[in-house]
C-alpha cells in the first residue's frame, strides 16, 4: 500500500509539473538563437572569440526551462550551427530526482572544439545522452578579466550557462538527453516531462 501511495504521489507530481507547449517553428528558434547569441557575446567575456576561433560548431538553446519539486525536469529547443549557419534543430530534456525545489530559466551554448566531438553529436544525436553529456565541461567565469577564449578546458565539449533567472541550484547534465527535432514538420506539441 505504501509503495502504491508513493508511486501515486510521484505520478501526481510529474503531472503537476509537466507542461506541454507549442513547439517553436524553425524561424522562431533561429530568431531566438540569434538574440541569445548576442546576449552570450555581451555577457561572456571572450565568448565570441571562443566560438569564432576554437569551436568547430555549437548548439545553442536560447531558453531552457527547469522546474523542480523533489522531481525535476528541464526542456528547451535550439539550433546546431556550423560556420554561423543553422544545420539542424535539437531539444534538450532531462528528468532528475533529489533535493531540488524551484523554477529557473537559462540559455545554454555547447561548443564542440574538435571535428570528432561535433560529428559524434551529429551522428549519434538520437542516443546522445548522459554518456556524452558527462564529457562536457561547464565553463566558469567570474570577472571581466576572465576571457573564456584564453582558458584551456581540457575537453572537446564546453558548455556555457548564462542569462539565468530563478533559482534551483547548480546546473547538471545528469539525466540529460538531446534529440534532433523537425520543428516545421511535426504536430507542434512537445512534452516536457
Amino acid at each position: 500500500m505504501k509503495a502504491f501511495k508513493l508511486m501515486l504521489a510521484v505520478l501526481m507530481a510529474m503531472m503537476a509539473f509537466s507542461t506541454f507547449s507549442m513547439a517553436d517553428s524553425a524561424k522562431e528558434i533561429d530568431s531566438d538563437s540569434d538574440k541569445a547569441l548576442q546576449k552570450f557575446y555581451h555577457e561572456v567575456p571572450g565568448g565570441k572569440k571562443f566560438l569564432d576561433e576554437k569551436a568547430k560548431g555549437y548548439v545553442i538553446f536560447p531558453e531552457v526551462n527547469e522546474v523542480g519539486f523533489f522531481i525535476g525536469g528541464q526542456y528547451g529547443e535550439g539550433a546546431l550551427r556550423i560556420n554561423g549557419t543553422t544545420k539542424s534543430y535539437h531539444s534538450i530534456t532531462s528528468l532528475s530526482a533529489g533535493m531540488q525545489m524551484g523554477v529557473q530559466s537559462f540559455s545554454l551554448v555547447i561548443a564542440f572544439t574538435t571535428e570528432r566531438a561535433l560529428n559524434d553529436f551529429i551522428l549519434d544525436d538520437d542516443d546522445w545522452e548522459t554518456d556524452f553529456a558527462n564529457k562536457i565541461v561547464i565553463a566558469d567565469w567570474t570577472t571581466d578579466n576572465d576571457d573564456v577564449d584564453e582558458v584551456d578546458y581540457g575537453t572537446s565539449m564546453v558548455g556555457f550557462v548564462y542569462d539565468t533567472t530563478g533559482m534551483i541550484g547548480k546546473f547538471s547534465f545528469e539525466g540529460t538527453k538531446f534529440e534532433r527535432i523537425n520543428p516545421d514538420d511535426d504536430d507542434g506539441l512537445h512534452g516536457i516531462l
